[in-house]
């Protein structure tokens, strides 16, 4: 569960947590080959640092995409229970600041968003309740119900992915906005729970694992674990630094240029990383 109310102790755990995480990838300099083990453990996953983007320390970043070239992020906020606040809108890469906020009203707290046929998808979180808008003209069209916590989604260009903060994956019919099937993310060890934002590239779902400072690359057929990106030393080393920062949360992908960008909340930067 996002326990936002607690931010001071999930920061500790946070920290601590990535501590003990293993160090695979990881700097600005990480660079190598995926490695698989012997076992049925997933893949290791190495990754660069290519290009590094300022980001607004302001937004707490529950989702991040790019379509048609424009980043889009959306924000979690909510009188009570943190100090930001909830909106999504287009994004300028080069500044970090949004080019339009669309604001949740407060009784809401906004969490990810999904663009698919022209349309944006955004989820909150504990009021199971969703919300699909123009892309063109960012205007809300309608709402939608459904009967988990809400975390973050992504498409396969034909349904929408949903996770809920368990181990499960919910597809979701875009127009009927019901659920077609569920698939439980698992590795070696079983069921992989706190599955959060969510980005699918070419075939595979990655995901930011909440309270880690993992990213899960994901087969979506089976739920299937096949990779893990380890990016502790960055998480660490960043923390370090501005103080302020939370957790890593946010993956984008641009599919024109085969780019992937990473971010968290409260982060001051954007990164563009290539996975190895």
């Amino acid at each position: 569960m996002k326990n936002y109310r607690g931010i001071f102790l999930t920061l500790t755990s946070c920290v601590f947590l990535a501590a003990a995480c293993s160090n695979n990838g990881n700097d600005e300099s990480a660079s190598g080959n995926t490695t698989v083990s012997a076992s049925n453990d997933p893949a290791v996953i190495n990754y660069s640092i290519m290009n590094i983007f300022p980001h607004d320390t302001s937004s707490f970043t529950e989702g991040l995409l790019i379509h048609n070239g424009q980043l889009y992020e959306s924000t979690g906020g909510q009188p009570g229970v943190n100090n930001f606040t909830s909106w999504f809108g287009p994004v300028d890469m080069k500044s970090g600041k949004a080019l339009q906020k669309v604001m949740l009203d407060t009784n809401y707290f906004g969490e990810g968003i999904t663009i698919l046929k022209d349309q944006v998808y955004q989820l909150t979180w504990e009021d199971h309740r969703g919300f699909v808008y123009n892309l063109k003209t960012l205007k809300k069209k309608r709402d939608f119900r459904y009967n988990t916590e809400g975390w973050s989604l992504t498409n396969d260009g034909k349904q929408l992915i949903m996770s809920d903060g368990t181990s499960n994956l919910q597809y979701l019919d875009p127009d009927s906005l019901k659920v077609v099937k569920i698939v439980s993310v698992q590795d070696n060890n079983g069921p992989v729970g706190n599955i959060n934002e969510l980005e699918y590239i070419d075939g595979f779902i990655y995901a930011n694992q909440y309270l880690t400072s993992i990213i899960l690359k994901i087969d979506p057929a089976s739920g299937r674990v096949t990779g893990k990106a380890d990016f502790s030393k960055l998480d660490n080393e960043l923390k370090t630094k501005f103080p302020g920062a939370m957790e890593m949360n946010g993956i984008a992908y641009d599919s024109a240029t085969k780019k992937v960008y990473i971010t968290g909340k409260a982060w001051p930067h954007l990164y563009e990383v290539k996975f190895n």
